[in-house]
């Protein structure tokens, strides 16, 4: 069950291809009801802003945010959920002591 939940996971994560002004459209989402409550991804994209990129539901059972970034960028991140409890990204790894990040 954890294998599979965890690839669900890795599927959530998504970015397109870069457009012609050379940006990237990056997909942040997570299950809707994990954790409860409210979520925002913040990060280096937004100025580590919480108010910025709240994940809304979506009617496939997941709640996303999304974010426009010129393509070859290094996004650090973290989720902030209800409460003042941050997480990582099971799905993205990191090394000990740094942000975890994407490369789009």
């Amino acid at each position: 069950m954890f294998a599979e939940r965890r690839k669900r996971r890795e599927q959530l994560i998504k970015t397109t291809k870069p457009g012609r002004d050379g940006t990237v459209r990056v997909t942040f989402a997570l299950p809707v009801d994990e954790p409860g409550g409210a979520v925002s991804v913040v990060g280096s994209f937004n100025d580590w802003d919480p108010l910025a990129h709240p994940l809304r539901p979506r009617a496939n059972n997941t709640r996303s945010a999304a974010v426009t970034v010129k393509a070859g960028s290094t996004l650090h991140f973290r989720y902030l959920a209800e409460g003042g409890m941050w997480f990582d990204d099971e799905t993205v790894t990191a090394p000990e002591g740094v942000d975890v990040s994407i490369t789009v």
